[in-house]
């Protein structure tokens, strides 16, 4: 059974991304939303604390949880879902989801919000290109405009643009009403002698989110804090974390398995071969994944991100690895799948059914969510 924690931040938030700072003059951005193992970090080392485990020791082998695991064979705990979320005056707690890559986001003539689509099409006879895939995902817009980003979709808008359903302005909420960026200074220091060094000033984004807001975390295969406080991000920020209920929408599964077609939007990065390919996904864009078959013609697919992280346990950073962006979207067709294997693969993330990296599908990455085609 999946167990749903709100993570509201009580102070702002170091959310670090992928680049090096410290540094004399360096300027340290930060990553919003974090990646998912920002989350599944927070809540284990909870976990292990709560229980009376030594990161040391759990390291080592001497003492481990059965849910968590070990570090060469993690336990049943995975993060299967992580959104940046807001909380109602009612209490209700809305999940919000960053705009997909087949929609672009302009502003009309008024200065209101206007989604166009990108959409499949064949390139004309004698265009030649890098993409592999059969069709080009194009923009169709009747007007001159520039792209605004830093748009997001309520969960109306969500359900909405799964189902294939036009988005109106109601169904979006810009980055500027969720959260706002804190510069500050830091000082590099001396380990030997425990004091400032000389000269090693640095700057660094800090995450200030508005009154109500923070991160859903969706857990299987444990039971994670349901209350209290949790460390979340650098520099040990808290966070007060509790239980929320949720229902997650979606499409229905039996009317895309009828009709044969469907994509695939990815809902936290993709650890894949090439950065951005599938697993199971051949060069002429045929796949199989957990008895799912078909073929992808067509990717939108923003510019590959790096990510790594540190590990607590043996202290040291852990691999960079090149990962597609949440919010990239897969066109198939030729699908041939039952409602039961496409929940199925929904359930596992887009990972091979076995030799897989336990610890990063343990951490949340490769989830994505079924769309009308």
């Amino acid at each position: 059974m999946t167990a749903y924690r709100f993570l509201e931040p009580v102070d702002v938030l170091f959310l670090r991304g992928n680049r090096l700072f410290g540094d004399p003059g360096s300027y340290g951005e930060s990553l919003v939303p974090p990646w998912p193992s920002v989350a599944a970090g927070a809540i284990r080392s909870q976990m292990m604390v709560e229980a009376g485990i030594d990161f040391t020791a759990f390291r080592d082998g001497v003492a481990s949880l059965p849910e968590l695991g070990t570090l060469d064979v993690p336990g049943p705990f995975r993060v299967s879902g992580f959104w940046l979320a807001r909380r109602a005056e009612n209490g209700q707690v809305e999940i919000l989801h960053p705009l997909p890559a087949d929609r672009v986001a302009s502003r009309d003539d008024d200065g209101k919000l206007v989604i166009d689509p990108l959409r499949p099409h064949r390139p004309a006879a004698g265009l030649d290109s890098s993409v592999l895939l059969p069709l080009l995902p194009v923009l169709q817009r009747d007007r001159q405009a520039k792209p605004v980003s830093g748009i997001w979709l309520t969960q109306r808008g969500w359900s909405r643009y799964l189902s294939g359903q036009e988005l109106s302005a109601a169904d979006l909420i810009e980055a500027g009403e969720l959260w706002a960026l804190d510069h500050r200074v830091g000082v590099g220091l001396n380990a030997d002698q425990r004091r400032a060094e000389d000269g090693k000033l640095f700057s660094m984004q800090a995450v200030a989110l508005r009154e109500g807001c923070g991160f859903v975390a969706a857990i299987d295969g444990a039971e994670p804090p349901d209350d209290g406080l949790l460390r979340l991000g650098g520099d040990g920020r808290v966070a007060a974390v509790g239980e929320v209920e949720l229902e997650p929408h979606g499409p229905d599964l039996a009317a895309i398995a009828e009709a044969g077609r469907c994509r695939l939007v990815l809902t936290t990065p993709g650890i894949f071969p090439d950065g951005w390919r599938l697993p199971g996904m051949a060069e002429d864009g045929y796949f199989e994944l957990l008895g799912v078959r078909g073929r992808v013609v067509c990717a939108a697919v923003p510019r590959a991100e790096v990510i790594s992280g540190w590990d607590l346990a043996c202290w040291q950073p852990k691999p960079a690895q090149r990962a597609a962006p949440a919010g990239s979207v897969y066109w198939i067709e030729d699908l041939e799948a039952m409602p039961e294997q496409l929940g199925r693969l929904a359930d596992h993330g887009l990972w091979p059914e076995s030799d897989y990296d336990a610890r990063r599908r343990a951490e949340g990455f490769n989830r994505f969510a079924f769309a009308t085609y």
